[in-house]
């Protein structure tokens, strides 16, 4: 577990160090584009590429991909391994090359019979971001490989590339203050294109140095691995590809909701990924080959301790980023978002929208925890099943939200259905984990994360009374003396109700290798 800790460490570090870049990069286009029909057009246009590297990238290929290249490398050495891993990203590569050749004849097409301005506006960045797809899921191949051989440092730095040129769009804004901001979400779409193609670059040179050539490859395609990697990826992309029709669903609901409902959601979602890729991201990036190890070896008793003691870990930091995101929410959405283009109704309806997916939040990082279970196992259908099921049911509530609330509460009632889809799917996932491999170790866990519960809670009331008394002050000192009032009392609460005492096991080394 030590080893898992220090990898989940070294993926968090570096996903703090962009996630925080991030956090510039929203505040700067928040003042710079706004809450508007353009924030919400580049939401929509965006939210393609990343169903596409869900598809194919990060999502379902790295699922399918990782646990059958550890198990080569463990048996057959790197040698083996890095052929396959050639056949699978020439395939890829060419079929998303195709895929993003056809969409663009599309786009453009639909492009010259579009009749409004935002329909003009959207379809002009689809067509700048479908490039994006082939390099982001190139990239994304590329970190798969690297995770696989306990590389996690360049994976961890890919986001930082993406975020350097971002930012460096948004300050160029500043020389040309005529633009509009249609002109200026163009530029900002053609900077994130460029990004894309760095940080493909730079995957595929790491990847050469750790003696897996991303050369293309022609041979190999029919290989009982390769096969599996596909068969795999096709159960997977069919999950993912449930929930991200249901993410295109939830957008064209919230453009229905409001015209800037799907810009609200935008700007909470990025801020609640701040401690969901921090921490989430970060234990499941490094749980997958880390489980794939154990499975490959058959010591199913390793993958459950390392199970256990994530899900502790995890909610360690969770609950209490969850509960101050909760409490906080205005005065966080104040202090970064708010100025120029984006006013103090923008900071109400995105403070609405982010305390609800605040009581999500642990919610998310133990879905993270519990996927990779399955996955490693080869078993893509468990999560595809669970995937679809609460994929109809957050349509269902999605729709209802939108018929039933008032125009300023619909986006709440979006984001309160992803909440409780999540909690839905988690459960239903730890369910049919233990009919497949019998009792998972969580019961000690569950206990740990009760007293975790407890103190975030009393952490929340402190928090609550501090933010009262700091009601006149200007609001970045009254959101720092929270989280001051929040870091100190749950520290206390923590020592009180001994959360701190979690003992690591000393069985389990680097990658999930048993020293």
């Amino acid at each position: 577990m030590a080893g898992v800790l220090k990898n989940a460490f070294t993926v968090g570090s570096f996903t703090a160090l962009s996630r925080v870049m991030g956090l510039a990069r929203e505040m700067l286009q928040s003042r710079l584009v706004g809450a508007g029909m353009e924030q919400s057009a580049f939401t929509l246009a965006f939210a393609l590429p990343n169903m596409s590297r869900k598809l194919f990238g990060e999502g379902a290929l790295t699922a399918a991909f990782v646990p059958v290249f550890k198990g080569c490398v463990e048996t057959d050495g790197l040698a083996e391994a890095a052929k396959l891993a050639r056949a699978v990203v020439t395939m890829v590569m060419l079929l998303l090359g195709a895929t993003v050749a056809l969409s663009m004849a599309g786009v453009l097409a639909a492009l010259a019979m579009a009749e409004t301005e935002r329909m003009t506006l959207t379809l002009q960045l689809v067509a700048i971001l479908l490039p994006y797809t082939l390099a982001i899921c190139g990239a994304a191949f590329g970190m798969g490989v690297l995770n696989s051989l306990g590389r996690f440092k360049a994976p961890g730095f890919v986001p930082v590339i993406l975020n350097v040129v971002w930012i460096a769009a948004l300050a160029s804004l500043a020389f040309f203050p005529q633009l509009s901001a249609a002109a200026r979400i163009r530029l900002i779409s053609g900077a994130i294109l460029f990004g894309g193609i760095l940080q493909m670059a730079f995957m595929f040179a790491c990847m050469h140095r750790a003696g897996v050539s991303p050369a293309l490859m022609f041979s190999g395609w029919r290989s009982e691995r390769v096969v599996l990697v596909w068969r795999n990826l096709c159960i997977g992309a069919l999950g993912a590809g449930a929930v991200q029709i249901n993410y295109m669903l939830d957008q064209f609901l919230a453009q229905i909701a409001s015209p800037w409902a799907a810009g609200v959601i935008g700007y909470a979602e990025r801020l609640m990924d701040l401690p969901l890729g921090v921490i989430a991201v970060s234990f499941g990036t490094v749980l997958l080959p880390a489980f794939s190890g154990f499975f490959a070896r058959g010591d199913t008793a390793g993958a459950k301790e390392v199970l256990s003691q994530s899900v502790k870990n995890q909610m360690f930091l969770m609950l209490p980023a969850a509960a101050g995101m909760f409490v906080l929410s205005g005065e966080i959405i104040s202090v970064i978002y708010e100025g120029g283009r984006f006013g103090p109704g923008d900071t109400l309806r995105v403070a609405r929208a982010l305390g609800v997916y605040a009581l999500g939040l642990g919610f998310f990082g133990l879905h993270k925890a519990i996927v990779p279970w399955f996955q490693a196992q080869h078993d893509m259908k468990t999560p595809l099943k669970v995937s679809v099921a609460t994929v109809m049911v957050n349509a269902a509530l999605n729709i209802l939200a939108v018929w039933l609330l008032p125009v300023e509460w619909r986006h709440v009632g979006l984001a309160a259905s992803t909440v409780v889809c999540a909690l839905i799917g988690f459960v239903a996932l730890v369910v049919l984990a233990r009919r497949r491999n019998g009792p998972l170790g969580l019961s000690n866990a569950s206990w740990y994360v009760v007293r975790v519960a407890v103190a975030s809670i009393l952490m929340a009331v402190v928090v609550l009374y501090v933010k009262g008394m700091t009601a006149g002050l200007h609001p970045i000192a009254a959101l720092a003396a929270g989280i001051l009032a929040g870091a100190a009392s749950y520290g206390a609460f923590s020592l009180a109700l001994r959360t701190f005492r979690n003992p690591l096991s000393r069985r389990i080394a680097r990658g999930g290798t048993p020293r």
